[in-house]
């Protein structure tokens, strides 16, 4: 499988085992349109990729990533049909993701916030940096957390503790998450790419039918989940893309201040 012309994604193959890193570093991989449907080409790839038994995805520099990008809503909120294309893309890349036959491990070495979260949790195994945080402060930027955190983190680490963090917007130590359940594994920084590299080559040496197909049946409950609330999520978060608040988070965040919202 040829998986050059990517401009958003570093892809290194190493034997049986394919490197992906998010390619924004000087914006913290903050995830626009173009590296979202770079995703989701590569996902869809993926599925003939005959040589690729795991898949180890990353961010270049410093962090996983920064989630979405606020400065690109300013101009989606003006635009019915941006809004349309988000919607349908930020849909069809949670589903495509959760159809990844090969395993995912997330390879958590800095921050993974907003949909950087969403995207770290819906792979198969998340390896954190105990340097590193993870949290959805959708909230926090007047913004519902519909792009995927309702669909990963009830399932991971129950309601309670889902409303707990989706509705605070609070982001968790890797130790933290991983005592939690939210991720498998928390480990010192410089024991992270070890730890990684152990678990992508016990996969790329198994049983790569038995391997997929048990992911498959296990990812059945998340895609239910997904069916469940992806798309009144993804439609609560058009609207509030749209709202007051939202509008007046991304002013501070240009303005480098606080958001002061409304009632």
């Amino acid at each position: 499988m040829d998986h050059s012309g990517y401009q958003h994604l570093l892809i290194e193959r190493q034997g049986a085992v394919l490197r992906v890193a998010l390619n924004a570093p000087d914006k913290l991989n903050a995830i626009g349109f173009e590296m979202e449907s770079e995703l989701l080409r590569l996902f869809e790839d993926l599925r003939r990729d005959s040589a690729t038994a795991v898949v180890v995805l990353t961010g270049a520099g410093r962090a996983f990533s920064a989630g979405g990008d606020l400065k690109n809503n300013l101009v989606v909120r003006q635009d019915p049909a941006l809004i349309k294309q988000e919607f349908d893309l930020a849909r069809r890349f949670v589903n495509t993701l959760l159809d990844v036959e090969q395993p995912v491990i997330a390879r958590v070495h800095g921050d993974a916030i907003g949909l950087g979260a969403t995207l770290a949790l819906l792979c198969d195994l998340v390896v954190m940096a105990d340097t590193a945080r993870i949290g959805d402060p959708h909230v926090r930027v007047g913004l519902v957390a519909g792009d995927g955190g309702a669909v990963a983190w009830p399932l991971l680490v129950g309601y309670a503790r889902a409303k707990q963090y989706l509705l605070g917007g609070d982001l968790l130590s890797g130790a933290e998450a991983e005592r939690i359940g939210l991720v498998a594994l928390c480990v010192p920084a410089a024991e992270l790419d070890g730890t990684v590299d152990r678990w992508a080559g016990r996969w790329s040496s198994g049983a790569r039918q038995a391997i997929a197909r048990t992911k498959a049946t296990l990812n059945i409950g998340l895609k239910a989940q997904a069916a469940m609330v992806l798309d009144a999520g993804l439609g609560y978060e058009i609207v509030s893309l749209c709202s007051d608040d939202h509008l007046e988070a991304v002013n501070a965040f240009v303005a480098g201040r606080k958001p002061v919202f409304g009632r």
